[in-house]
């Protein structure tokens, strides 16, 4: 059967795919969102895991949500809700101590460690946000793209570009040069001399990244993380009520209200192209879907290996594709809990406020360059490091919607693991290690929480190769493609695609494999509809 009754398909029911139907939406085009699963959200979505516990399944924590999208979509007139941690980070440290990042009390706890660090604090953060406040900037613009031909909009992009890095003044550029080519660690060593603090700076760096702190360029994957804001105020995190599903469902709200129709359970097999351009889909159940223009929501390894025909793109595109580096050492657990973790550096089971902050194991800069080194070596186990990073946030000490009373929902955010584990032999890979795994990063916990276990009613985990099957993150990529300089901007996710123009005509890109890169921010979305209506010459477009 063979349906013809829109203008703009989009391949992906994730939050960029809903806020770029929205935007098209919004400019009176007929859009219809086709998503594999059986709810809308992609990774950002809230599910039961356990009888009577929810939990933000895979995207688990709020800040880099674009202001202009939460505007532009009325994701706050829908329901969205995000309240703010009582500060950033708790790290529980191995001698039974502890120390604390972020709040009102920053400066004197720095200084229990160092009141030289203390010192250099504000400049560091100075320094962040002079970078972070111009290329801000840049996120919701258009990449200037790279082609074969000249074309005055790229021009006047790329001088619109060279306009704001104007604004860095020679200390600023030199900064931006070390966070785009320099490691964390070097970086943080330069400033600082206190390991908690390192640590508790240095982990941005490691999220997502399956690299060392002191891999040349995860200085960047570290600025990637500062970039957002939560309620109005810069590089707070927050949690949304009713979990990272309350986000897409607003985005979906508005979507309805703008009259886009949106498939779920409605798999893609095939991007169909007819005279050298996208002219549709062909769905798992044999439908054909016809549109002028397609959009691809999804990795772009996925769309141009596995929907588009190999001979429908030159053969120096897809062999780029085929390099395209995705995979990003994550393990990612949801876990019920009877009772809050009494940590030995801060006893008691009654909630305090490190409860609701982001918990970190992970003490050091050098413990997190051992777990990499173990996860890439595989030399002690099959792919995974022997005591791994974990970060725990404990959603429901803000947010009592997902728990029974008196109950907790756990999210662990764990590194490293190898995106692929095991030696290749037959039921050798994540499926045959994953509960392994598991239990290892409840051991790393409990060894600071000595009750944690016990405490545990039950649990989800996720191996990179199950993010990848239920969200489609390659190598259980969270971004679509590492953060490295050659991924970035004009170049994400090649050069020639950098405006979310896809490789064929009719076809266009909006997902994290795109500018500004990963993470839930709605970007990549909205500035892909801005491009898509420039094409069409249609309005009003997002400025």
């Amino acid at each position: 059967m063979r349906d013809d009754n829109s203008d703009v398909l989009i391949i992906g029911g994730g939050h960029n795919g809903l806020v770029c139907a929205a935007y098209l939406a919004g400019a009176g085009l007929k859009v219809r969102v086709l998503e594999r699963r059986g709810i809308v959200g992609g990774a950002a979505v809230t599910e039961e895991f356990h009888p009577g516990f929810r939990n933000s399944t895979a995207s688990y924590t709020v800040s880099l949500l674009n202001p202009k999208v939460i505007a532009d979509l009325r994701l706050a007139q829908h329901g969205l809700r995000v309240v703010e941690r009582p500060y950033s980070n708790f790290l529980p440290l191995p001698d039974g101590r502890s120390f604390r990042l972020g709040g009102a009390h920053t400066q004197s706890e720095v200084a229990r460690w160092s009141v030289r660090d203390a010192q250099r604090l504000p400049a560091y953060y100075a320094m962040l946000e002079r970078v972070v406040a111009v290329l801000r900037e840049l996120m919701p613009r258009t990449p200037p793209n790279v082609s074969d031909r000249f074309v005055l909009a790229d021009w006047l992009a790329s001088a619109t570009v060279a306009r704001q890095l104007r604004h860095l003044d020679m200390r600023g550029r030199r900064d931006l040069l070390d966070l785009f080519t320099k490691s964390a660690g070097e970086l943080l060593d330069a400033y600082f001399e206190s390991e908690p603090l390192k640590a508790a700076l240095g982990w941005d760096s490691v999220v997502g990244n399956f690299a060392s702190p002191y891999t040349p360029g995860s200085a960047y994957v570290l600025l990637h993380h500062v970039f957002g804001e939560v309620n109005g105020k810069s590089g707070v995190w927050g949690h949304a009520i009713g979990g990272m599903g309350a986000i897409t469902q607003a985005m979906a709200k508005e979507c309805a209200a703008r009259g886009v129709t949106v498939d779920t359970d409605a798999a893609v097999a095939q991007v169909l192209v007819a005279g050298g351009r996208a002219v549709g889909v062909r769905l798992a159940d044999g439908r054909e879907l016809r549109a002028k223009t397609v959009v691809s929501n999804l990795n772009p390894k996925l769309l141009y290996q596995q929907l588009l025909p190999r001979d429908a793109v030159d053969a120096d595109t897809g062999a780029r594709i085929d390099r395209y580096r995705c995979g990003s050492g994550t393990f990612r657990m949801n876990v019920a809990l009877a009772e809050l973790p009494d940590f030995i550096a801060a006893p008691g089971t009654q909630l305090q406020p490190h409860h609701s902050s982001g918990i970190l194991i992970g003490p050091s800069l050098q413990y997190f360059e051992q777990a990499y080194f173990d996860a890439k070596s595989k030399q002690y186990n099959a792919g995974w490091a022997r005591a791994p990073i974990v970060e725990l946030v404990i959603s429901s000490t803000l947010d009592d919607t997902l728990a029974p009373p008196g109950q907790h929902v756990a999210s662990l955010f764990c590194q490293q693991v190898h995106p692929e584990v095991g030696n290749g032999g037959v039921d050798d890979g994540w499926d045959a290690h994953r509960d392994t795994v598991a239990q290892l990063m409840i051991d790393t916990v409990d060894a600071y929480a000595p009750n944690f276990r016990r405490s545990v009613l039950g649990y989800k985990a996720l191996s990179p190769l199950d993010l990848e099957r239920e969200f489609g993150l390659i190598g259980g990529d969270i971004f679509h493609g590492s953060l490295g300089l050659d991924q970035l901007f004009s170049a994400r996710p090649l050069l020639g695609q950098g405006n979310y123009r896809g490789a064929l005509p009719g076809l266009y890109l909006c997902g994290s494999g795109t500018h500004p890169g990963g993470g839930v921010t709605g970007l990549p979305g909205r500035n892909a509809a801005r491009e898509i209506l420039r094409d069409l010459k249609r309005g009003p477009r997002p400025a």
